[in-house]
């Protein structure tokens, strides 16, 4: 494992364009299904009403997606996490009844427990006590480009293969509208791999580089996989057209930041270009890879799980 480089942080920014989705809605009124909106405000402050996914459907699309390798490679899972509960290790009832008394001791206990709760994040909440495990992925919203996403509702009736009386035909074939999106999307996420298996209370590893390099591994081929196939509402049959991504990765091998611009703004890869020279005036701490599309995206991933390995903070990172 010396020969693999060390990776920090790694950040994604980019432009997915997605054709005919309803991948986030807030509901329905009568028989019209809303879409998701948000408000942005562009550098001449002007005021733009867009579509929009939320952050919080990506973290749960990159969590499935983790969930399945985990169990596919057996990777640890507690309780409440080998059925992909919500409440994850608090379901867990072995686990939360023999709590350690001291925090640190928990979180170590729960990184030795669980590969998910590790990743993604927990909060064991019990009487008094109350323990955050911090997650390691952080997703912005995916928000449409200004004038770059139309949303429309479209007209569909339910199938009834028997008919009476024109009441009894209304009954049986109500009438409802779903909306489909299509545009530019504006994405950015960030991962903080050194914090894989890190407890942040005692500042220590619990768990070996072995096991580290394991989940590292999985987790990142759960991001390639959140862009390639990005679930949500409706995929029975709206399922989205993925047409093109494009954008840039940036992986920090050393304790700087992984610099992101938000693909909203024009020239966003050239920004982040330079802050990443800025930062790593030496050179050798910072790597931006621009990719054009899909497949350069998976290509420049599949490198980063083939050939990288979580720099360990306050430890060896050499070779």
């Amino acid at each position: 494992m010396s020969d693999r480089k060390p990776v920090y942080s790694l950040s994604i920014s980019g432009r997915l364009t997605l054709e005919m989705h309803s991948l986030n809605n807030e509901g329905g009124e009568g028989n019209q299904t809303m879409t998701r909106t948000v408000t942005l405000v562009d550098t001449d402050g002007n005021v733009h009403k867009v579509n929009a996914i939320s952050g919080d459907m990506f973290k749960h699309i990159q969590a499935e997606h983790f969930y399945l390798l985990a169990r596919e490679r057996g990777l640890p899972l507690c309780a409440g996490c080998q059925t992909f509960r919500a409440d994850r290790i608090l379901g867990d009832g072995e686990f939360i009844k023999s709590l350690p008394e001291r925090d640190e001791e928990t979180i170590n206990a729960l990184l030795a427990r669980c590969a998910l709760d590790d990743a993604e994040g927990t909060l064991i909440a019990r009487g008094a006590r109350s323990i955050p495990r911090k997650s390691v992925a952080e997703f912005s919203w995916v928000v449409g480009l200004p004038d770059k996403v139309r949303t429309e509702s479209y007209f569909h009736v339910r199938y009834a293969a028997e008919r009476g009386g024109p009441d009894e035909e209304r009954a049986a074939q109500p009438i409802f509208h779903r909306p489909a999106s299509s545009g530019v999307y504006a994405a950015v996420a960030t991962f903080e791999l050194a914090r894989i298996g890190f407890n942040d209370i005692s500042q220590t590893y619990p768990i070996d580089e072995e096991e580290r390099l394991r989940r590292y591994r999985a987790f990142l081929e759960s991001v390639l996989y959140t862009f390639v196939e990005p679930s949500g509402a409706m995929r029975g049959t709206q399922n989205p057209h993925i047409v093109a991504f494009e954008g840039v990765i940036t992986i920090s091998h050393d304790v700087l930041p992984a610099p992101t611009i938000s693909p909203l703004a024009e020239g966003y890869q050239d920004q982040i270009r330079g802050i990443a020279e800025a930062l790593d005036g030496e050179g050798g701490r910072l790597e931006v890879e621009p990719f054009e599309d899909m497949a350069k995206f998976a290509a420049i991933m599949r490198g980063l799980i083939e050939e990288t390995r979580p720099y360990r903070l306050f430890g060896e990172n050499g070779g």
